[in-house]
C-alpha cells in the first residue's frame, strides 16, 4: 500500500558531496516523521538523521555538521544532503517513514536502500 523509493547514491571521493532523495507513494494519510538509516558491511543498521512533520531534526553525532536532512510534507519526500564525506560513511542508506496509512493506522515503512561508497 505504501512505497518508499530512494535515489541518489553512488561513488564519491572523500571530501565530496552526495544528495539522497526518497519519495513516498500509496495510501498515505499523513507522515509523522521520515528519516535515513545506514548499514555498513558487518555492522548493525544505525540512525543517520530524522525529521518530523513539524520540521524538527535529529542527527547522529557522526554526521552532525556534515549532513542536512529536509522534507516536504506536501510531496511526501525527504532529502539527505551529505557533504565532507568520509570513507566511514560508506554504507547502504535506507529511507524510513512513520506514517498513517488509510484504513490501517500508523506503520513504519522502509525503502529498498541505496549504496553510498566513499573512496579514492
Amino acid at each position: 500500500q505504501v512505497q518508499l523509493v530512494e535515489s541518489g547514491g553512488g561513488l564519491v571521493q572523500p571530501g565530496g558531496s552526495l544528495r539522497l532523495s526518497c519519495a513516498g507513494s500509496g495510501s498515505i494519510s499523513s507522515i509523522t516523521d521520515m528519516g535515513w538509516h545506514r548499514q555498513a558491511p558487518g555492522k548493525q543498521r544505525e540512525l543517520v538523521a530524522t525529521i518530523t512533520s513539524s520540521g524538527r531534526t535529529n542527527y547522529a553525532d557522526s554526521v552532525k555538521g556534515r549532513f542536512t536532512i529536509s522534507g516536504d510534507n506536501t510531496k511526501n519526500t525527504v532529502t539527505l544532503q551529505m557533504s565532507s564525506l568520509k570513507p566511514e560513511d560508506t554504507a547502504v542508506y535506507y529511507c524510513s517513514a512513520y506514517l498513517l496509512v488509510t484504513g490501517l493506522g500508523y506503520k513504519t515503512y522502509w525503502g529498498q536502500g541505496t549504496q553510498v561508497t566513499v573512496s579514492s
